[in-house]
């Protein structure tokens, strides 16, 4: 018990310092989760509106697909993406291993199919008089979408905030794909993997409270989108 609540003191004095090496692990982390959302955001979202407001043949399918893409392990991403972008792979000459960009890459096809089902659920669970009423008006394809977008604009938010929290707390592709170099690829998740394995336990338990900050910001701000929405 002494040995934990010493840690947890000297962990919560290196927050306290602003230790360089621990908030350019932060920094590093946000950045990338950061892109990693914008991308998965500008493809899911669109694709998450279209879906729900056509009726196409697979769609049951296509929706299957998507839940079974949000209960992909990661280390699965990771492998898959490792095996395109090693030096033997048909993408090794584009130098993309062991970078910020791999790790980007990994996040957004990771959370795309969460942003993507939870757009679909913002939509369908929308006033079912707006799309018929869109659709009286004469509004075209992208004008019903923008409208719809606009409409339920807070719970398609709170998916990217969803998708956001998810990549942040993303370790196995990360580790697989970037390779944990210090200042350049290590993540909060991946730092804290090397640091306890390496013993310093007051390190990576720094990272760890500060990515339980960070869930927390994240978590209120869910509920108070919610609150807003409903």
């Amino acid at each position: 018990m002494d040995y934990f609540a010493n840690s947890l003191l000297a962990a919560l004095r290196l927050i306290g310092s602003l230790d360089a090496d621990i908030y350019q692990v932060v920094f590093t982390s946000v950045l990338i989760s950061l892109a990693a959302s914008a991308i998965a955001a500008i493809i899911a979202v669109p694709a998450g509106v279209m879906m729900a407001l056509h009726q196409f043949r697979g769609k049951q399918f296509t929706q299957h697909l998507l839940n079974t893409l949000m209960a992909m392990p990661t280390v699965v991403i990771g492998l898959l993406l490792y095996g395109l972008f090693s030096r033997l792979g048909p993408l090794g000459e584009w130098g993309l291993l062991y970078t910020p960009t791999a790790i980007i890459i990994a996040e957004a096809i990771l959370i795309f199919p969460i942003m993507m089902n939870l757009t679909i659920t913002a939509v369908n669970g929308a006033d079912p008089r707006l799309v018929p009423t869109l659709r009286s008006l004469g509004a075209r394809t992208i004008q019903m979408a923008f409208q719809v977008i606009r409409t339920t604009r807070l719970a398609i938010l709170a998916a990217i905030i969803a998708g956001f929290g998810r990549a942040i707390g993303e370790v196995g592709a990360a580790m697989m794909l970037g390779g944990n170099i210090a200042g350049y690829t290590r993540t909060m998740t991946t730092a804290i993997a090397l640091e306890t394995s390496k013993g310093e336990f007051e390190l990576g338990l720094a990272l760890g409270l500060l990515l339980l900050i960070i869930a927390f910001v994240l978590n209120f701000l869910l509920s108070a989108l919610n609150k807003a929405s409903s």
